[in-house]
């Protein structure tokens, strides 16, 4: 997804879960994983437990494509890492 509408934003920040499922190199989803969403301004953030070694992170490493669902929102995304040098974000992620 390339932008959100407030309302999505809203509804997907208010949710404060989300089940995400990251596409296998052949397109198919995943099994989805229910976790924590947060809002910092127009993005959206999950993190894993387990850090890059968790499995559904490393799901997302395959295409950096899946689906999200929350707050009554299904949408297709694009998985990006956050900067690691905007400590300022990952401060209000946290």
């Amino acid at each position: 997804m390339d932008t959100w509408t407030s309302d999505e934003l809203t509804a997907i920040g208010d949710a404060e879960e989300l089940d995400l499922a990251s596409r296998r190199d052949d397109g198919t989803l995943r099994r989805p994983v229910t976790m924590w969403v947060v809002r910092v301004g127009d993005d959206l953030y999950v993190r894993c437990m387990n850090g890059r070694a968790g499995a559904w992170y490393r799901g997302t490493r395959t295409r950096h494509q899946g689906r999200i669902s929350a707050g009554g929102i299904q949408a297709d995304v694009a998985f990006t890492d956050a900067d690691p040098g905007d400590t300022a974000v990952h401060d209000r992620i946290d």
